[in-house]
């Protein structure tokens, strides 16, 4: 089953595939030069993937406001279908990861509806930061490290749940985050609250299938201003450490402070084996959760010359999670997670065309300006023909905002699903 008509596609692509095979192979000709095969980056780029949020594909907002835009998911199996438009249009987000409670549904009928569709499930994703109309205790002052014994096993409970809707799936990951912290000094106690933290942790650890993997997220504030539980990579580090060999840490690219270097945590990570994976985003000022490499597509290609550099060198268990994490509150949240997947994409190839062999030797000899030009030559050079070459071999779309705007699949969906209430805040 496909949401776009495949002969829209392929007429969209042959209005475009006479330029793109010029610029395909002038491409090739000035990479050749330089002892690069783009055939082989092609492939490369062709191969990755990152996976789409299922919460992603809904409007977003701010915890002043919330816009909803036209033909809104009604729920999981609406958001199962725009993610299949834009997998079926870029050919880089196989996969989706869902979000528990928001995406609950009968197992059996969710895998189903995915297979039908050509999708399959990434990490799962489970909910202690928000409270539910059927749960028992409140999170409002944390979930895992609370000081309520009963609360803590009430979050407990619901991260092994995620597990067991998550196997009946063929996912093989957890994702944890939680909100727990404080806002103001004094409320809590540091350690006995991070103590509690891990306890509960190791219990959702121990429950975990023989090949699945935990993945915990640190986010340096929101919605605690004053502390957080899980605060920087360090502490994500150490409770990976306490936890054993199948717990990693999750880098999301909003959730450190201005100015951190980012793509240095992602080395350390590596070289200590404990990187899971990413949340792709973008931020200005904190954790905005804009469209990646909206505004510092430099830092997200320094992140990839880490992971390519990891890649390159056969790094020891490196096999990191790729996923978006976005909150789009005045776009079509459909193009946005397009264009975002193909931003990935972008400094992936980007990274692939570094000389690593000419950049070792700038960085053994201490040439600190031909180290950093090597960097800046893979960046600058246009990568787009390699990206839309790679869609249209399997069978995407050469421009795929072009061809979901052809399609007219925001006013199909917006005649049959309900239009959406923008009453209240809250980023959903």
């Amino acid at each position: 089953m496909t949401m776009i008509d495949k002969s829209l596609i392929e007429q969209e692509n042959e209005a475009r595939a006479e330029n793109l095979k010029r610029d395909y192979e002038s491409l090739g000709e000035r990479l050749d030069r330089r002892g690069i095969a783009i055939d082989e980056i092609r492939d490369k780029v062709a191969a990755y993937g990152v996976a789409i949020p299922s919460w992603g594909v809904g409007t977003g907002g701010t915890r002043f406001a919330r816009f909803p835009g036209a033909g809104e998911p009604r729920g999981i199996f609406d958001k199962l279908e725009d993610c299949s438009v834009i997998n079926e249009l870029t050919r880089a987000t196989p996969n989706v990861s869902l979000h528990i409670p928001w995406d609950k549904a009968d197992p059996h009928s969710l895998k189903a509806k995915a297979e039908e569709l050509g999708l399959g499930f990434d990490a799962m994703n489970s909910n202690t930061f928000q409270d539910q109309p059927d749960q028992a205790h409140s999170y409002k002052f944390g979930s895992l490290s609370h000081t309520d014994a009963a609360t803590r096993r009430q979050a407990i409970e619901h991260n092994l749940e995620c597990i067991e809707i998550g196997a009946a799936l063929g996912s093989k990951a957890l994702t944890v985050w939680i909100g727990d912290g404080s806002n103001f000094p004094g409320q809590s106690h540091f350690t006995r609250q991070f103590e509690r933290y891990l306890e509960s942790a190791k219990e959702i650890y121990a429950r975990l299938p023989g090949d699945w993997r935990l993945f915990t997220e640190h986010k340096i504030f929101e919605p605690a201003f004053y502390s957080t539980v899980v605060q920087d990579w360090g502490t994500n580090y150490m409770i990976a450490q306490e936890l054993g060999e199948k717990a990693f840490c999750l880098v999301d690219l909003g959730h450190h402070a201005p100015n951190v270097n980012i793509e240095m945590i992602v080395a350390r990570l590596i070289q200590f084996g404990k990187l899971g994976g990413f949340h792709f985003n973008d931020s200005k000022y904190g954790d905005d959760d804009l469209d990646t490499g909206s505004i510092d597509p430099y830092r997200l290609f320094l992140v990839f010359n880490e992971l390519v550099d990891a890649e390159t060198r056969n790094a020891p268990g490196f096999d990191p999670a790729h996923m978006l994490d976005q909150s789009h509150n005045v776009t079509d949240p459909i193009e946005s997670l397009m264009v975002s997947a193909m931003e990935v994409q972008r400094a992936y190839a980007q990274a692939l065309l570094v000389e690593r062999s000419a950049l070792e030797g700038f960085q053994e000899s201490n040439d600190a300006l031909m180290a950093t030009t090597t960097l800046k030559t893979a960046f600058r050079t246009d990568v787009e023909p390699v990206l839309a070459m790679a869609r249209l071999d399997r069978g995407g779309a050469v421009d795929p905002v072009a061809a979901y705007r052809a399609s007219g699949y925001r006013k199909q969906v917006a005649d049959v699903r309900p239009q959406a209430s923008g009453a209240g805040g809250g980023i959903v």
